[in-house]
Formats: structure tokens, C-alpha cells, sequence
């Protein structure tokens, strides 16, 4: 499902994929993730057997070196699972969703009745997969990590090719995790420049929710974050996910930024009405005048209120006359002024 995706705020995705295996600790991390106001969960959906030959290894600070088949294999779930989770984090009002490896695990997602897809960046360039996936015409969330800007729009043209243009660009770096070094979020703008008619946003691999909250800050659409109940758990993504403390902070946070990111207008707030009349200043005598004298320099000084003539009106002021007898500390109006 996609429901909750808005043109007026941030998406903010919880990414549970590869922190359970069973149906109980999915129902846990769903039931934090839901209670820190995110808009939806994503899995991912994966066989070792379709994913990775036996040969390829990690070599990440999050896994040491390690075979990949058999650290997939690990976490691999099966439909059945799928179905479950999809079914729970919809009961609660989350949008689901998952990042499918092979065409096979796109057929699953279809038949789970799916919403949207999320394209990891480890198959950014798989223009097959790509295509296969665009024909379903569902939205395409496309992790970028490891690409360059050229790789980027062969992608979106290969998507918009098989006829979908739903496309939801996201800035990534595939390093588990990241380092503020490497975050590089000035490229998450570069692709918004390049790409005007798409939306784009972040998904974070770093150990905090500041790079997040800064992504938008610079007009990231979307932030995906990996989601735990505990950073010590087993496996090797939780320790570079937000726990419930840290999600919770950082929804709440980017809701702020977007009251306060306010209209982009520049007027006065409404909460500035009073403040402005008390708290602005006006041209003020310094002494008492008699109907007739002239106004000179020594005469006249600026202080508040702004209930008075503006301060820049001062030379217009002097060298008119009092129209009428007039007290020291007198906020001139235009009426008192022949």
C-alpha cells in the first residue's frame, strides 16, 4: 500500500528488513515503528538461492568478512511471513512495501497485493530488473548508493521506458554503516536539479538521525531509516538502525521542521502583531513644545512604541511646526505636525 504518501510533508519509512525472521519479532518492531508515527515499514524480500552466488563475500564493518549466500540464507523469510507482516502493518494504518532482489520475488510482492516498490541500490543498475518491475506500474523508490549521476538516469530511463513514471529517487551511501564523511546529502540536491519532475530523498545508513533530519532540511521527500527494538540484537543491521528513542526523535522532529519551515513568505508572523506596535520605535520629542515652534534635531528622538511617525520619516519632520501644544516624550503622530 501507499496511502500515506503525501506531497505536503516528509514520508518517513521504517526499514525492518533483515532485523527479524519471525512473525512475533516483526509484530514488535511494526508495533514501535507505528507508535513513533512513521508513515510505513519495508522488508525485504530475498532467496540466497536467486540473490547470491557462494562465492561473493561482505567485507563491511557491520559484517565483517563473510559469506553473503550464507548470511542471506539466515534471513531470508517466506511468503507466508510476508503475508503476515503486510496484513499486521496494514491493520495499524502503515503503508508496507519491500525491497525485492530477483523478478521472482516481484511476483511474490504482486500477489501479496503490494503497493509500491523499493529498488535496493544494489540493483539500481539491474536494467532488467528494472524494467520487469516497471511494467506492474506501481511506484518505484530507487535506492542510488554506489552510482554515479549518469548510472541515475539511465535507471529513470529505463523505468520510464516500460511506461511507469512513478519514480522516487533516493540518495544513498552503500556503506554499513556510514560515516558523516561520506554522506555527502549536497548530491541528494544535485539529483533533485537533474531530475525536477521526481521526487527525491535519503535513505540513511549512518549511526544517528541527524544526517536524516538535515536531509529535510535541504528537501528530502522521503527518509527511509532501518528500524530496531534493540541496537544489540542479533544481526547485522541493528546496530546502524534507530531504535524507538531515536525514531520517535526524529519524526517528531522533521513534523516540527515543517510547521516551522513555515510559507516561505516574508511578512510579519501573526504572532508578531502586538510586538510590532509595542516593540517598534517612533519619533519621540525631547521637550515640551508651544503651538507653532519649529521641530529641530535637539527636539526629536527615536524610542518605542511604533505608534507613531517611523523613524523614517525624520527629515520629513523637521522643520514643521507643533499644531498644538505638545508634552515632553510625546509619540508624534502627523496630526500633531503643521
Amino acid at each position: 500500500m501507499f496511502r500515506n504518501y503525501r506531497q505536503d510533508r516528509c514520508y518517513i519509512i521504517a526499514e525492518i528488513g533483515g532485523n527479524f525472521t519471525t512473525f512475533d519479532q516483526a509484530k514488535r518492531l511494526i508495533d514501535e515503528a507505528a507508535a513513533c508515527g512513521v508513515d510505513a515499514v519495508k522488508l525485504q524480500t530475498y532467496r540466497a538461492e536467486t540473490l547470491s552466488s557462494r562465492s561473493a563475500m561482505f567485507d563491511m564493518e557491520n559484517t565483517g568478512v563473510t559469506s553473503q549466500f550464507e548470511l542471506f540464507r539466515k534471513y531470508e523469510i517466506g511468503e507466508d511471513l510476508h503475508q503476515a507482516v503486510f496484513q499486521y502493518a496494514e491493520s495499524l494504518g502503515l503503508d508496507w512495501f519491500s525491497s525485492p532482489s530477483h523478478q521472482s520475488d516481484i511476483d511474490v510482492l504482486v500477489k501479496c497485493g503490494v503497493g509500491a516498490f523499493k529498488v535496493g541500490s544494489d540493483d539500481a543498475v539491474n536494467l532488467p530488473f528494472l524494467r520487469y518491475m516497471a511494467t506492474f506500474n506501481k511506484p518505484i523508490l530507487l535506492s542510488t548508493g554506489m552510482c554515479d549521476l549518469d548510472e541515475v538516469e539511465e535507471s529513470v530511463e529505463a523505468i520510464r521506458a516500460a511506461g511507469n513514471s512513478q519514480i522516487i529517487l533516493l540518495h544513498a551511501i552503500t556503506s554499513y554503516p556510514t560515516h558523516a564523511e561520506n554522506v555527502n546529502l549536497a548530491a541528494m540536491q544535485t539529483m533533485m536539479q537533474a531530475f525536477p519532475g521526481l521526487d527525491v530523498g535519503y535513505s540513511d545508513h549512518t549511526l544517528s538521525p541527524v544526517a536524516s533530519l538535515c536531509a529535510v532540511a535541504m528537501g528530502a521527500r522521503v527518509i527511509e531509516r532501518h528500524f530496531t527494538y534493540d541496537k544489540n540484537a542479533d544481526g547485522p543491521d541493528h546496530m546502524l538502525s534507530a531504535d524507538p528513542e531515536e525514531m520517535k526523535w526524529l519524526v517528531d522532529a522533521i513534523r516540527s521542521f515543517e510547521v516551522m519551515r513555515g510559507s516561505g513568505i516574508k511578512e510579519p508572523a501573526a504572532s508578531e502583531a502586538t510586538t510590532r506596535i509595542n516593540n517598534r520605535k517612533s519619533i519621540v520629542l525631547t521637550r515640551a513644545l508651544k503651538a507653532g515652534d519649529l521641530l529641530s534635531e535637539a527636539d526629536i528622538a527615536v524610542k518605542r512604541p511604533g505608534t507613531g511617525i517611523y523613524p523614517k520619516h525624520w527629515e520629513a519632520v523637521l522643520g514643521r511646526k507643533a499644531g498644538r501644544d505638545l508634552e515632553i516624550d510625546t509619540v508624534l503622530q502627523w496630526s500633531d505636525l503643521q
